[in-house]
């Protein structure tokens, strides 16, 4: 699947780009938003509840948000595999009892860590109570998306994906490889992170080495 990172709209296109979409991330540190819109942007189709860090909001805001989205029905919930221990805890409890799955997500903007870190990362994120670990790195060469690429070889659900030029390639890769999706922009131009491409041409790119035939 094809998850549609949603961010910086109206919550009136959040909600139908939601409505249309084969699974959508909702970015609730970029979208302006009141607590009774909850319910409208996670109670239609596959969500992914997500509320990165910002000055908008402290951790006790966002783990009650998080929490919300969960009742009114997201598929999945991301939490930071930084945050605090009672804070992870508290978001898989809850993502539990709503048979909502949690994704524990590391991310680092500036470089990919070795092959040695990266097993400890992903080790870090199932620890800390994930279904699925979502490892996010910027990828300076092709070298490092490889390096992204092989924790496929993990045999547990993992979604690991690099950002910036040469990271563009583990994205299409992912789905190939056994992620359960990866990320895609609403439009061109739109994207939440370095090197994400738009739904459109990521679909198109998958169904072309997929060949017609869908394998």
């Amino acid at each position: 699947m094809i998850c549609v990172s949603i961010a910086d709209v109206s919550i009136e296109e959040a909600c139908n780009i939601a409505s249309r979409a084969e699974i959508c991330e909702i970015r609730l540190d970029r979208l302006n938003f009141e607590e009774s819109h909850l319910p409208e942007l996670f109670g239609c189709g596959n969500t992914v509840a997500t509320f990165r860090p910002c000055k908008k909001a402290d951790d006790e805001l966002r783990m009650k948000t998080l929490a919300r989205a969960i009742e009114c029905g997201a598929t999945y919930v991301d939490v930071e595999v930084e945050n605090s221990d009672s804070f992870k805890k508290y978001i898989k409890d809850c993502a539990s009892t709503h048979k909502c799955k949690t994704i524990v997500s590391y991310h680092d903007y500036e470089k990919t860590p070795s092959m040695r870190e990266l097993e400890l990362l992903i080790n870090w994120c199932f620890d800390s109570g994930a279904d699925i670990a979502k490892i996010a790195c910027f990828n300076s060469s092709y070298c490092d998306a490889a390096r992204i690429l092989s924790l496929y070889s993990f045999d547990r659900p993992i979604i690991s994906i690099g950002m910036g030029e040469a990271g563009k390639i583990t994205r299409v890769a992912a789905i190939l490889l056994g992620a359960p999706f990866t990320y895609a922009s609403i439009d061109e131009g739109k994207g939440t992170a370095p090197g994400q491409i738009d739904s459109v041409t990521l679909t198109k790119i998958i169904d072309l080495i997929r060949g017609s035939n869908g394998k």
